[in-house]
């Protein structure tokens, strides 16, 4: 029900804090003026495009004018505005952690992200690999974000939010467009973007390419720092930068033609540097290269007879990530210790591990409308997820847990299978699935939406997911949801199958998590140009996949299904056309999540946080927009005995050209405006390893021009 989105495309909750945050004038765009039906729709919460504020689920959308107005330049950027979701970090790659109504792991798989509404899981991690995060926006169209569960529909990883990308379609692009952006850390992009029609064929193609060294913050320590202090070295490169450069590369294409439509993107990370490391310890020389390339063909015919609409589609998705020589612990540290006689314990811990994939998938629904009162969908399809190479070159292995150089002078070896020494080998996964769903208007003003999905995998078997949603017209301007569902995330390739690093084993015989939540909405439009929005929900996970210390310490750790966590909160939300010139858009997010292994809060996530943005025309021509986020009350887990991370505000501040019937577009923005020290906690290892937590980028400026020809 989020987003009760303005009838301008605004779409995006944000809710009634005007008391918690700061007072902060920009600017409204043309969204002020822009009305577009499809700009408020949501068609992840029933697979049939539906009004945010009807549609059987708690929902934003984020536009193409939204995108703009915020200055945002990647998904992470963008997603904070969404309210109950918080964008923390990874140290290792600065991945981004979508931390949604209170759940925050390290690797984030309980939030499933997709591209045209095909999922980007990497099986190896369950995550989005390395890319993802800074997936760029010019190219977008909207984007879709469902809280709570979707696996009734949507499958794996639907568990506390999914969120779907939607690029730009030839009627879209309107032309040729082309764009520069430059700003700090030497960041760098340009892109193009273009339609045409050859013959009957809709043409959409985008290509942009980009450099950034990073912003670099601070590490005040790190685990070789610690190595230092008890061993007498001096090798940790602490306090220091994390590494944070890469380039990209992203092209896609977009071909549509009568029933039919195909879609080919590729995304390139030359490059891409460590973060803290691997281990916690940073590695200025560390390179990955991320290359993930997608393909699909989709048919849809509307009216494949009287009563049913038909839609079949084929995807495909190729991964590969690899790595220069990697540093765990730098030349210098006690660690790798060397082989009795050995004379390479300077030379430090590397590895090289790799590793490439490829996803296959095949479905098909079908619509049914030949029941009174009813839109029937079902669905089914079959996926096949294929680790089909792992390398990994390395100068160590473990005696017990304890790092020990492979040969006496530590020198670089192959690991395989054979050896005893490769830590994943290959393996296939294959799964089907089957659903069903029906919205019934079985009374003036009431809709239930009932649902259920069944997925079978080969290597841990199958699980059922559940939906029921009650949407009642309650007024004419008042929406009343009471929502039920049940969600799973499957187990990822390094949790079922890791081998030959004691530290941490894999487990085979992993069931998948589940989570089951129940959500009360209420949308309400106060007056024509004033919608608002209260959400309440509570949930409670269960087999919650985690690391387990084994019985005997000297053998590490394993997965097991080891952990609950319940939690409950709310989220208020409003957007305001206070004028025709002004419009102010806000959200407010509360929870409590609790790990009932400890029964002490689960942590990391902000018991509170608030976002306001407002856009304001200032003169015809020019548009400022200002937005304020604000993260506070996120606890330390279960045994961190660290005070508690300190909450921040940040300001970011677009000035946009509004010139719509001219060819260029200028906008300066400035983001974390006054330069706040804001920070992300670290979690696990890294609680001890990076002790001060991760530092967030301080004040950026950026410039970018659009030229339309």
């Amino acid at each position: 029900m989020s987003n009760y989105g303005s009838r301008c495309s605004r779409l995006r909750p944000f809710l009634f804090l005007a008391a918690s945050v700061l007072p902060f004038a920009a600017s409204a765009d043309d969204l002020l003026l822009m009305l577009s039906g499809d700009e408020q729709l949501v068609s992840l919460a029933t697979g049939t495009p539906q009004p945010v504020s009807k549609a059987p689920a708690v929902a934003s959308v984020i536009t193409a004018e939204d995108i703009k107005a915020t200055g945002a330049t990647s998904l992470s950027e963008v997603l904070e505005s969404v309210p109950g979701l918080h964008v923390s970090r990874n140290g290792f790659l600065w991945q981004p952690i979508y931390a949604i109504r209170g759940i925050a792991t390290q690797f984030n798989p309980e939030v499933l992200v997709m591209i045209n509404g095909i999922p980007t899981t990497n099986g190896f991690y369950g995550n989005r690999g390395q890319q993802i995060g800074g997936f760029p926006l010019d190219h977008v169209s909207r984007i879709e974000v469902i809280r709570g569960p979707g696996s009734a529909l949507h499958g794996a990883e639907a568990v506390s939010g999914v969120i779907n990308i939607v690029t730009k379609t030839a009627s879209e692009i309107d032309g040729t467009e082309s764009g520069l952006r430059a700003g700090s850390f030497h960041t760098y992009d340009g892109w193009i973007q273009h339609d045409s029609r050859l013959g009957e064929v809709d043409v959409a193609a985008y290509l942009r390419l980009g450099h950034t060294d990073g912003f670099g913050g601070t590490i005040q320590a790190d685990a070789q720092s610690a190595l230092d202090s008890a061993y007498g070295t001096n090798a940790s490169h602490a306090p220091g930068p994390m590494n944070l450069g890469s380039d990209s590369i992203d092209a896609r294409l977009d071909l549509s033609y009568n029933k039919w439509r195909f879609r080919t993107g590729y995304i390139g990370r030359p490059g891409l540097e460590a973060g803290t490391g691997v281990a916690d310890a940073l590695d200025p020389a560390a390179r990955s290269n991320a290359h993930y390339a997608n393909a699909d063909l989709t048919w849809h015919d509307a009216k494949f007879s009287q009563n049913w609409a038909v839609t079949a589609q084929a995807s495909y998705y190729d991964i590969a990530e690899t790595n220069s020589e990697i540093t765990l612990f730098p030349a210098g540290s006690v660690l790798p210790v060397p082989l009795s006689g050995g004379t390479g314990s300077t030379v430090g811990l590397v590895g090289r591990p790799q590793h490439w994939e490829r996803q296959e998938r095949l479905n098909v629904s079908g619509l049914y409308g030949g029941f009174d009162k009813h839109k029937l969908r079902v669905g089914a399809g079959y996926n096949v997820d294929d680790l089909y190479k792992t390398t990994e070159t390395k100068n160590f292995t473990f005696v017990g847990t304890t790092p020990m150089c492979v040969n006496l002078d530590c020198s670089m070896v192959t690991a395989t299978e054979a050896n005893g020494l490769l830590f994943l080998a290959p393996h296939r996964r294959r799964s089907y699935y089957a659903y069903a769903q029906d919205e019934w208007g079985f009374a003036p003003d009431w809709t239930l939406t009932a649902g259920m999905r069944h997925d079978r995998y080969s290597d841990f078997g199958g699980t059922t997911n559940p939906r029921l949603a009650v949407v009642w017209d309650t007024a004419y301007n008042l929406t009343t949801k009471l929502m039920f569902g049940r969600a799973f995330r499957a187990p990822s390739f390094v949790e079922l199958y890791t081998l030959n690093n004691p530290v941490s084993l894999g487990n085979p015989d992993l069931k998948p998590e589940t989570m089951d939540s129940t959500e009360l909405a209420f949308a309400w439009q106060v007056q024509p140009k004033l919608r608002t929005g209260i959400n309440l929900f509570r949930y409670r996970m269960k087999d919650v996949i985690r690391f387990v210390a084994n019985a005997d310490p000297t053998t590490g750790s394993t997965t097991q299904n080891a952990g609950n966590q319940h939690g409950n909160g709310l989220e208020l939300e409003f957007t305001w056309d206070a004028s025709a010139d002004l419009r102010l858009l806000g959200n407010y997010a509360y929870q409590r999540s609790i790990d009932e292994n400890t029964n002490q809060d689960a942590g990391l996530a902000p018991h509170h946080r608030a976002y306001l943005r407002t856009d304001w025309r200032l003169v015809p021509g020019w548009l400022l927009s200002g937005q304020v986020n604000y993260v506070a009350d996120r606890k330390r887990q279960a045994g961190d005995t660290r005070p508690q991370i300190a909450d921040y505000t940040t300001a970011d501040l677009t000035l946009r050209t509004d010139r719509r019937h001219q060819n260029y577009e200028l906008a300066f923005s400035v983001r974390n405006l006054f330069d706040v020290d804001a920070r992300e906690p670290t979690s696990g290892a890294a609680a001890v390893n990076i002790p001060y937590d991760l530092p967030l980028p301080g004040r950026s400026v950026y410039l970018e021009l659009r030229y339309r020809l």
